[in-house]
């Protein structure tokens, strides 16, 4: 357990911290979960709009750190094949 005043404050900031990274975390999973269910689902117009959304939460993860930006524009590039498949 930290014992200095500055490291009680770190330990602070760091569960807030990694409270904030499962937040964007989990809210990245979800809109992939609604992507692959449209996706299956046939609708491309549905899907599409489900794509957006992942991307768009995708790309501020990957800016913020919290998933590699290579990951980011990985889920983009492998849904955006999908996407064009269903069409």
């Amino acid at each position: 357990m930290a014992n200095s005043r500055s490291a009680l404050k770190r330990v602070r900031k760091t569960q807030r911290e990694t409270l904030r990274n499962k937040m964007i975390k989990s809210r990245v999973k979800t809109y992939r979960k609604r992507l692959v269910s449209a996706i299956e689902s046939g609708d491309a117009s549905v899907a599409q709009a489900a794509f957006n959304q992942l991307a768009s939460a995708a790309d501020k993860a990957g800016r913020s750190r919290v998933i590699h930006p290579n990951s980011a524009s990985r889920l983009k590039r492998i849904y955006t094949k999908r996407i064009a498949a269903l069409a």
